[in-house]
């Protein structure tokens, strides 16, 4: 029942970014994003790349793994070259390229046999966890979109589900910049789009991070920079993670720069 849950709420944040860019003219396509080098079709090419190793995963663990070895052969660019390719496609045929892996991988979580993990690029992950990293991702690319248009997207009560994984890889990024992660639990407030408390954590945590869960997501998704965001840490580890904190598998990316975005 958890799965179905994110998995319906990754079909909604495919689908508002889908009528974003299903409304835009060939030439659209070729627009810049925050991502350095990244167009809107190296965007939606990336999750539609994703979408498809995430489904190979799922289905063929053996073939996955040759994926893995490219992959350790040229760290640097595997993640651009597979979006550089997608973003060739004339743009109908990029849109239902992505439509037909997002539906794919769906489908292809949904058949992972209870307790198996699927592998990743990071540690391997349950079923939730990768249609999870999946919302995460769409969430986060979509901000590139919105942001290249210059159209302003309400949060929705979904972002949880990033919050979520963001604190479950507070570990996994600490590894990723070669420092070991802090023993102790962290507690995490935060405040939902509906005014509600989102909190993780124990209660008695010395180490503590607070603010709006927009906040939070964009600074684990490396949206913005955390000058401009209203996320807090109390606490010397807190602060450090929060200096690192990323919540997709993959090298530690450079980010935003400071008041980017107005």
């Amino acid at each position: 029942m958890v799965l179905d849950q994110v998995l319906v709420d990754l079909a909604v944040e495919s689908a508002e970014l889908d009528r974003l860019v299903g409304g835009l003219a060939a030439d659209e396509w070729s627009t810049a994003t925050p991502a350095a080098g990244w167009t809107i079709a190296h965007q939606i090419g990336h999750l539609a790349w994703t979408d498809e190793a995430a489904r190979l995963a799922a289905v063929d663990p053996e073939g996955f793994k040759a994926s893995l070895q490219v992959a350790a052969a040229s760290p640097g660019t595997y993640v651009d070259d597979g979006a550089a390719e997608a973003a060739a496609l004339p743009p109908d045929q990029l849109l239902t390229y992505w439509r037909e892996t997002r539906a794919e991988v769906t489908d292809a979580l949904r058949q992972v046999p209870d307790g198996a993990k699927v592998l990743w690029y990071g540690p391997p992950m349950s079923p939730t966890s990768m249609a999870t990293a999946r919302l995460m991702e769409t969430w986060a690319h979509g901000q590139d979109v919105f942001d290249a248009l210059g159209v302003q997207r309400q949060p929705s009560n979904r972002l949880r589900h990033v919050a979520h994984l963001a604190v479950r890889t507070r570990d996994f990024a600490y590894l990723l910049h070669d420092r070991t992660p802090p023993t102790e639990p962290f507690r995490v407030e935060l405040t939902g789009p509906d005014g509600g408390p989102w909190v993780f954590g124990p209660e008695d945590a010395r180490q503590r991070v607070v603010g709006p869960a927009l906040d939070f997501c964009l600074l684990a998704t490396q949206r913005r920079h955390r000058a401009d965001l209203a996320v807090q840490a109390e606490g010397a580890d807190a602060e450090e993670w929060l200096g690192i904190i990323q919540a997709f598998a993959g090298l530690p990316g450079k980010g935003r720069e400071p008041g980017q975005f107005g």
